[in-house]
């Protein structure tokens, strides 16, 4: 320790002297022959301490007067104050004999910090973007530089952490552009190397400070970023010095303000002119990246490893500015460059195969949403909810940041981060999970990808999900191309498996799935088997049979049918002036001139398919039609807001510019939930409520050809085509058999019906339970169907002009 200079005049130890004086002139000495024998009782413990003490006394003694011979003195303007405590510095390594003393134990932290003051002070004073001689003062002598270096050297121990900090609050106090300058960004360049080089440094939390505000920086002025940019081949890296004697040469050489021969001195006096100057020499933008290092986002990532939790999401914040950047020299180095793709899909793989291999469905399904970075769990508390959330919430929330990050990122970055997703974690791990045997191991992998659908919200990764899942075909489908590819093959195919926690989980998934904003995925499933129209009869018009009411003589005329009398229910029959009143005005024929079927008549044709004996809705308050308008009407526009970029309104494509003679083929997905749905009355309620939410979802997409195809029960169907309106009358006519062979079955229906509202207690088991429930699955699907019917008529009527 050493004190203040210019009022000691001279260089004082304290810990050279003290020993002596304390005991020469402490009262052991009256004990005469006693002296030695007492002296010996001190351990050497006590000794330490006694050291300590008064080494710490003797600095609040310094600290206090200096402070006194400031206050007394006449203020110093502020460049000598500033080059005062500069040079006190570079003092210190001249002097000092002993460099093992702590960097604490000097006053090398009190002169920087005195520096900062006056730096920030100096700016204070001036007018914005002004830089005062102070500053100038640092830039000429290269005083970053110089720092660095003695951060290098870690001389005296301790000295990085210092530097660091100086680093940091210079950066985050001054308002000015320091980036730009050549003197300011190569230091920051070369201290940015020093950063996360050891795992659990003692300096991590000063480490990632720097690198923070460094960040900040470049998002405030994206350009800087170039400066950063390195490259390979021309990296000037000042020599670390092993001896104290060697540092002290480095000290001096920057203080004589004279720059070595082929460095530029002086900087630019603008800022901008100063990034040109330094982008010419440093920015690789002109060359190849391969050549190109980023430094910043290495050390971002060795962070990222460190056992400090806090760490690793200031690291992780970090790395979210940088990749948002707008500059593309630095989107393409991020990805070519480093190991960031690397880190996301590797921890993301070992998250998951954390997991246990075995996991209740609903456990995963109902876990509380994850955010990356507020991650707080007690492991007795989670261990004793279900075992592996905690696992869970693990993988979840790094997902949850690979999402982000991709979602944040510049366009060309974040393209690649997700393919590099898709091929090292979907392709290499979750599909021999999916493709797998094992009933236990399907539903767990089945299960945690609907929660991983369910929470990926970027452009990027949605799409590499989808083409994972899906493929990239959109050509028609075929019945002989609905294996080419294995796992869509399958995943649809497990929505009709044995086990019905399989199918439900599946059908669920693709209920998640189209809810997505992302076309390719409507397109894949459902809208490239409908592009042709081709489900429609194709014969010419004069081959067609004459009309009767709109259709062949031959066609069944709803109305007329014995299934669908006129003996109806009041809530179930379309009053005029409830739902009428802006409805077109009726007609004699079924279609109106444009090819759209009167919304009435559609409503009423779904509301009348199930038989009256069939029916026990109206006897329980609440199950009307109407609350399903209203559901309707919010989830329409809902989808609305999600379809408005694809360009989906307006009228089905013309017939004429339709292939009408391509045979037509539903599709594998279709064709699976149409057989489901015609086994409605033979399946599980669970089930059946799967099937029919995830038809509803189709139903209530805004694409002409899918609303004419699954909407409109007065389409002429092509020979051997079906339509959901279709399969529905089979299952009723179906049903209208198997009625009368079921004694008391309308009291059974009503009891089955209230025992599933919660309004009756369970009691006796009840036979044919399978198909009641059925039945009223179907009741209140025809009721959804018929809504969404009347609220997407309703709504293209508003638009139109």
């Amino acid at each position: 320790m050493y004190c203040y200079e210019g009022f000691c005049g001279k260089r004082y130890s304290p810990l050279a002297d003290m020993p002596g004086s304390l005991y020469e002139t402490s009262n052991l000495d009256r004990g005469g022959s006693n002296r030695k024998k007492k002296i010996e009782e001190f351990s050497r413990s006590s000794r330490e301490k006694l050291v300590q003490s008064k080494n710490k006394m003797f600095s609040k003694f310094t600290s206090i007067l200096q402070h006194a011979v400031e206050a007394l003195a006449p203020s110093l303007p502020l460049q000598e104050d500033f080059v005062y405590h500069w040079k006190a510095i570079t003092h210190y390594y001249i002097e000092t004999s002993d460099d093992k003393a702590p960097v604490t134990d000097t006053n090398i932290p009190s002169h920087l910090e005195q520096m900062l003051d006056i730096l920030t002070q100096e700016e204070g004073e001036r007018e914005s973007g002004e830089t005062g001689p102070c500053m100038e003062y640092l830039l000429h002598h290269k005083i970053l530089e110089t720092l660095y270096t003695l951060g290098k050297a870690d001389c005296p121990p301790g000295m990085k952490q210092q530097v660091l900090t100086f680093y940091t609050k210079l950066l985050a106090h001054i308002r000015q552009p320091l980036l730009p300058h050549i003197n300011v960004h190569r230091p920051v360049q070369k201290l940015v190397r020093l950063c996360g080089e050891v795992l659990a440094a003692p300096t991590e939390n000063e480490e990632i400070q720097f690198l923070c505000i460094v960040c900040a920086k470049l998002k405030q002025d994206p350009y800087l970023v170039n400066f950063f940019l390195e490259n390979k081949l021309k990296r000037p890296e000042t020599k670390s010095p092993e001896r104290a004697g060697e540092v002290k040469e480095d000290v001096l050489a920057p203080d004589t303000g004279q720059s070595p021969a082929g460095e530029q001195a002086d900087c630019p006096e603008e800022p901008q002119a100063a990034a040109a100057a330094a982008a010419s020499t440093s920015s690789p933008t002109s060359n190849n990246n391969n050549n190109s290092n980023y430094n910043l986002v290495t050390s971002l990532l060795n962070l990222t490893k460190s056992p400090d939790g806090r760490i690793v999401v200031k690291a992780c914040e970090g790395l979210m500015l940088l990749v948002s950047l707008p500059e593309p020299a630095a989107a393409k180095c991020l990805t070519e460059n480093t190991e960031l793709c690397e880190l996301l899909t590797d921890r993301l793989v070992s998250f998951y195969k954390a997991l246990p291999q075995s996991m209740d469905p609903l456990d995963i399904e109902t876990v509380e949403s994850v955010n990356w970075g507020l991650d707080v769990y007690n492991l007795k508390e989670d261990a004793a909810v279900f075992t592996g959330k905690r696992a869970l919430i693990s993988f979840l929330s790094w997902l949850d940041y690979c999402d982000q990050l991709i979602k944040e990122a510049h366009k060309s970055a974040a393209v690649v981060m997700a393919k590099a997703v898709r091929e090292r974690f979907f392709v290499s791990v979750m599909e021999p999970q999916l493709m797998q045997t094992s009933e236990v191991g399907i539903l767990t992998s089945t299960a945690l990808l609907n929660r991983i659908i369910r929470q990926v919200t970027s452009e990027a990764l949605l799409q590499e999900m989808v083409y994972f899942l899906l493929g990239e075909e959109r050509e028609p489908e075929t019945p002989a191309t609905i294996a080419q590819n294995p796992l869509r093959h399958r995943l649809i195919e497990h929505c009709d498996h044995l086990s019905d926690e399989i199918s439900i989980m599946t059908l669920r998934l693709f209920e998640q799935l189209i809810q997505k904003p992302n076309q390719h995925i409507l397109h894949s499933l459902v809208l490239r088997s409908l592009e042709e129209r081709n489900y429609l009869e194709n014969k010419p018009q004069e081959e067609r049979e004459p009309l009767e009411n709109g259709q062949p003589h031959d066609a069944v005329d709803l109305e007329e049918d014995p299934l669908f009398g006129d003996d109806l229910s009041p809530e179930n029959r379309l009053s005029g002036s409830d739902w009428l009143s802006s409805s077109p005005q009726q007609s004699p024929d079924h279609a109106k001139s444009d090819g759209k079927t009167e919304v009435h008549k559609i409503v009423n044709s779904f509301l009348c398919l199930v038989p009256d004996e069939a029916k026990s809705s109206y006897h329980v308050e609440g199950t009307g039609y109407d609350t399903y308008l209203r559901d309707a009407h919010r989830q329409f526009r809902d989808y609305c807001g999600v379809c408005q970029r694809w360009d989906w309104r307006g009228n089905p494509k013309p017939l004429e510019k339709c292939n009408l003679d391509i045979a037509f083929f539903e599709g594998h997905f279709l064709k699976v939930l149409f057989d489901r749905m015609g086994r409605i009355l033979d399946q599980p309620y669970d089930v059946n409520l799967q099937v029919t939410a995830v038809l509803s979802k189709l139903s209530l997409l805004p694409h002409p050809h899918l609303h004419e195809y699954l909407l409109d029960p007065y389409i002429s169907l092509a020979p051997g085509c079906r339509s959901l309106f279709s399969v529905i009358v089979r299952v009723v006519g179906d049903l209208m058999l198997r009625i009368h062979r079921i004694p008391d079955f309308t009291p059974k229906l009503l009891l089955v019906r209230k025992r599933l509202l919660g309004l009756e207690p369970e009691g006796i088991n009840i036979d044919h339970m399978t198909l009641l429930e059925g039945v009223i699955v179907l009741e209140e699907f025809c009721k959804e169907l018929a809504a969404i019917a009347f609220v997407k008529y309703h709504a293209a009527a508003s638009s139109s002009p």
